[in-house]
């Protein structure tokens, strides 16, 4: 403990008193002048805290986590500090003035600089960073490997055209990765921001617009061991089959049966492995446009789906169609989308439409189970004719952040 102790002294709140300090359970209950800690050990690497501001009601609800805590916490007292402690990852609170500091096997990892504090709307729960270290993750972003010194926001949006830069493509992680062999996921979905030290002050502050003042804090001794913790913690994809790892043909791409055909047959001339060969959107329409949401094979340009399928898997290529969460006004399942429910809705309850480069359409509602399964059934449908995969393409963040 006493290897802690000093890394907490540049990770205060002096503003924050402590009035009880209580181990109920496997949970560390810290309460203080504006607010409760709730921390819990989730294994011998991943601790969890969260802040409960007085006059709140405490969320336990997670967007992202899918392990339940398995590990047993132990407290011991020493003079002006508690250690809440697993045979790996430990949290050290001070109460005078207030600080929580975490340690993996006795060395320092991080510490909260103010913690949790609010201006007004503002939120942010903030750490000090020491000057030497390299942050990495926040998801999508063109920014080299070390991410620090950007303030970068938590806001899915797609960036055409970005060069050589981007603070925010596609999808937003919020996750910081540190060259100290740490992690600090922030588990809450909502917009915001994930300040790096942009302002130059040794600072890691995340700051989102509402939700949840929860995060965990991920230990590990490699690399290696950081990934397999926080997947614990998240979940994992199933290892996909053996053939995906393989060669693909893939092109923006096959406008019919013959070319596609033609394709496959020029790989084997040429003895080129191949194991997959990727249908974009020309498989359910003639042109990029209008018929986005048909999820049928266009008969004049695919006349026999079923039997080209079989073919290819007879050559030992499987079949994958790229599929997207649009419907088209103008495709033939507009009507049946609408009637079934399974489009976003505006603030009227109708489905809410808008155009983007390949027309007028709807989004899929993936969040609404009665959505979910009307996609799934049309896949299960034609699964049958020798479909072996799906690839999901574009997405929200393209025109609808």
């Amino acid at each position: 403990l006493l290897l802690v102790l000093p890394s907490l002294a540049f990770a205060q709140n002096s503003s924050r008193t402590v009035e009880r300090i209580e181990q109920k359970g496997n949970r560390l209950e810290v309460v203080t002048n504006d607010g409760t800690y709730l921390i819990t050990p989730y294994s011998d690497r991943i601790m969890e805290t969260v802040f409960v501001p007085k006059g709140e009601a405490h969320d336990s609800r997670s967007h992202a986590v899918v392990m339940a805590p398995k590990a047993a916490g132990t407290l011991r007292t020493v003079e002006g500090a508690v250690e809440f402690a697993t045979g790996g990852i430990s949290a050290t609170v001070t109460r005078a003035p207030f600080g929580i500091g975490y340690s993996y096997k006795g060395k320092p990892l991080v510490a909260e600089k103010n913690g949790y504090t609010r201006k007004g709307k503002l939120e942010s729960i903030d750490f000090a960073l020491t000057p030497d270290e390299a942050l990495y993750g926040g998801g999508a972003r063109a920014l080299g490997m070390n991410r620090r010194g950007h303030r970068l926001p938590l806001y899915n949006k797609a960036h055409y055209g970005y060069g050589q830069k981007s603070e925010q493509m596609s999808y937003a992680m919020p996750l910081v990765l540190s060259s100290k062999m740490y992690m600090v996921h922030f588990d809450n979905p909502t917009t915001g921001f994930l300040d790096l030290d942009a302002k130059k002050a040794n600072v890691l502050s995340y700051e989102p617009s509402s939700g949840r003042k929860a995060y965990q804090v991920i230990a590990g001794d490699s690399w290696e061991q950081l990934a397999y913790e926080y997947t614990s913690l998240t979940g994992r994809q199933p290892l996909p089959p053996r053939w995906a790892f393989g060669n693909f043909a893939s092109r923006f791409g096959y406008h019919t049966e013959a070319e596609a055909r033609a394709t496959v047959d020029k790989f084997i001339a040429e003895k080129v492995p191949l194991d997959a060969i990727v249908f974009d959107l020309y498989w359910f329409g003639p042109d990029m446009r209008g018929s986005m949401g048909n999820f049928t094979f266009n008969k004049e340009q695919f006349p026999q789906p079923r039997q080209m399928m079989a073919d290819f898997a007879a050559q030992g290529v499987k079949t994958i169609l790229i599929s997207e969460p649009f419907v088209l006004t103008a495709s033939k399942r507009w009507p049946e989308a609408v009637e079934r429910k399974v489009l976003a809705t505006d603030d009227k309850g109708a489905p809410f439409t808008y155009d983007f480069y390949f027309g007028n359409t709807g989004l899929i509602d993936i969040t609404s189970p009665n959505a979910r399964s009307w996609l799934w059934d049309i896949y299960k449908d034609l699964a049958p004719l020798g479909v072996a995969g799906w690839w999901g393409d574009l997405g929200e963040p393209e025109v609808h952040p």
